[in-house]
């Protein structure tokens, strides 16, 4: 990717990905596209560990790291966590990665089930496959927001779902890091757009749209090389028609950087550089 301009829509990690694209030798143009927003409702926790006090959930699912460590962060501002854990003892616990495994197991909590690699929602079902579900009570901890994947196929199976929200993803409050990016993609001068997350690409057409934008934006999009760290964040990159050139597998970081570094050095086809862009 040397000599290449990559757009980072990343947030918490942005400037770790900034500095493995300038180790190939890339320019990277950093231009946050999440925030990430406090969304603990302390009132609705307790009022959700007082009713299962009275019938305990069947089974947790944790997704996050970020949001395991919130709701305990929540829960010990109550004196409630001695009452979760005694929950949890006697429920399924379920995790997608090794992230709330972690943070789990700081807490000393058993881990029932976990998804494999690549840790997506896939891998979550798969594990609950041959587990009866029908009539189950699950709490499912959000990141972000709703699963709507994971959701519907826990109801479908008969389980009742019940969310915990602890934060949520937002648009920027500044937003002119992505304009400067939309203006830069007229311009032809961004060679890639990295997207790690399908609530980026989302985010960015949100901004795109209130500026005035949005088609000149896809127009931008078609004559650039477009990368996804994974199946979810690409199925998004599509539901906005905006095409794929190559994905991450596993959709890790490491992958991800190896896969954009192939198609800036030609592996992916014959796309147009930036600079070529008319």
């Amino acid at each position: 990717m040397k000599d290449k301009t990559v757009a980072i829509l990343e947030s918490r990690a942005g400037e770790r990905v900034a500095s493995l694209i300038r180790k190939y030798g890339g320019t990277p143009f950093l231009a946050p596209a999440l925030a990430e927003v406090p969304d603990v409702d302390p009132e609705r926790i307790r009022a959700l560990i007082r009713d299962w006090e009275s019938i305990p959930p069947d089974m947790f699912i944790f997704q996050t790291g970020v949001g395991t460590r919130a709701l305990f962060a929540a829960t010990d501002s109550m004196a409630l966590s001695p009452a979760l854990l005694r929950m949890l003892e006697t429920s399924k616990v379920v995790v997608r990665g090794p992230k709330p495994t972690a943070a789990l197991g700081a807490r000393k909590v058993r881990i029932d089930f976990s998804a494999d690699d690549p840790f997506t929602t896939h891998e979550v079902l798969a594990q609950l496959r041959a587990v009866p579900l029908r009539g189950k009570r699950i709490v499912v901890q959000r990141y972000g927001e709703t699963n709507r994947e994971l959701e519907g196929a826990l109801e479908s199976e008969g389980a009742s779902v019940t969310e915990i929200a602890t934060y949520r993803w937002a648009v920027p409050e500044d937003t002119a890091p992505l304009v400067r990016l939309i203006d830069a993609l007229g311009r032809g001068a961004i060679d890639l757009v990295a997207f790690t997350s399908a609530s980026q690409a989302s985010n960015l057409f949100t901004v795109a749209q209130g500026c005035g934008k949005e088609a000149s934006l896809k127009q931008s999009l078609e004559r650039t090389l477009i990368a996804s760290i994974g199946p979810v964040c690409s199925a998004t990159l599509r539901k906005l028609a905006v095409r794929v050139d190559v994905e991450a597998k596993p959709p890790k970081l490491g992958p991800f950087i190896d896969v954009i570094n192939a198609a800036l050095s030609g592996a992916a086809g014959d796309r147009p550089a930036a600079g070529d862009a008319t």
